[in-house]
C-alpha cells in the first residue's frame, strides 16, 4: 500500500459511506455500514462500483459498548478482530485488534486531553462547534510491546470527515491490511468527534 491513506466520508447522508485512497488517488476500498441493524455490520468493496465485495465487518452481538468486531474476507476466511476497550474508552479511545484470539496490535488516542476538552467545549452553543473543527483526534497503532506502526489523524473538514494514515514503522502486509481494517471501523465508531 502506498501511504499516506486517506479515509473520506460525507457527514449528511443515509447510512456511512468511507472512500479510502493511497498515495496516488487511487482507490483501495469502499467501505459501506448497513443503517438501521441491531448488531453493526460493513461491507467493504474493491470500488464504489460494489460489484466486488472484499471484506465484511461483523459485530459479534446487539449494540454494546465492548462488542468484537470481526474481519471475513469474500471467502469467508477469518480474518482477525477489534475490540473497543469499554470503559477505558471512555476517558481515551483505546481499541485491540486480535488475530487468532490474541492481542496483536493496539489502537490508543495519541492525545487523551484533546476528548476531554472536546467533550466540555461541545456543549457550548457556536464555540462547541469551532473546538470540533479545532480539535482532531489522532490515533496511533502499535504492538502490544508499544512500537508504533500507523498513525491515524483526523483532517479539519466541513461538511465530510477526513482521516489520514500514515505509516510509521515496517510491519507485513497481512498485519497491514488487519490494522487497516480496525482503524475503518474505529473510524465508523469515532466519526462523531472532531
Amino acid at each position: 500500500m502506498q501511504y499516506p491513506i486517506e479515509l473520506t466520508f460525507k457527514l449528511m447522508t443515509f447510512g456511512q459511506r468511507i472512500t479510502a485512497t493511497d498515495a496516488s488517488g487511487n482507490v483501495l476500498m469502499f467501505i459501506k455500514q448497513k443503517m438501521f441493524k441491531l448488531k453493526e455490520k460493513v461491507n467493504i468493496y474493491s470500488d464504489s462500483s460494489q460489484s466486488n465485495l472484499i471484506f465484511t465487518i461483523a459485530s459479534d452481538r446487539m449494540i454494546d459498548f465492548s462488542a468484537n468486531y470481526h474481519f471475513t474476507d469474500a471467502q469467508g476466511n477469518e480474518w482477525g478482530a477489534v475490540r473497543r476497550k469499554g470503559m477505558k474508552s471512555l476517558w481515551s479511545a483505546h481499541y485491540e485488534i486480535m488475530q487468532n484470539g490474541a492481542i496483536d496490535m493496539t489502537i490508543n488516542e495519541e492525545s487523551p486531553m484533546k476528548k476531554v476538552l472536546e467533550s466540555l467545549l461541545g456543549e457550548i452553543p457556536i464555540i462547541g462547534l469551532v473546538a470540533a473543527y479545532l480539535l482532531n483526534p489522532s490515533y496511533i497503532v502499535s504492538r502490544p510491546d508499544g512500537t508504533p506502526l500507523l498513525r491515524l489523524t483526523k483532517r479539519p473538514a466541513v461538511f465530510e470527515g477526513k482521516f489520514v494514515l500514515e505509516k510509521l514503522g515496517e510491519m507485513p502486509e497481512d498485519d497491514e491490511l488487519r490494522s487497516l481494517l480496525g482503524m475503518i471501523m474505529l473510524v465508523l465508531l469515532e466519526r462523531g468527534r472532531g
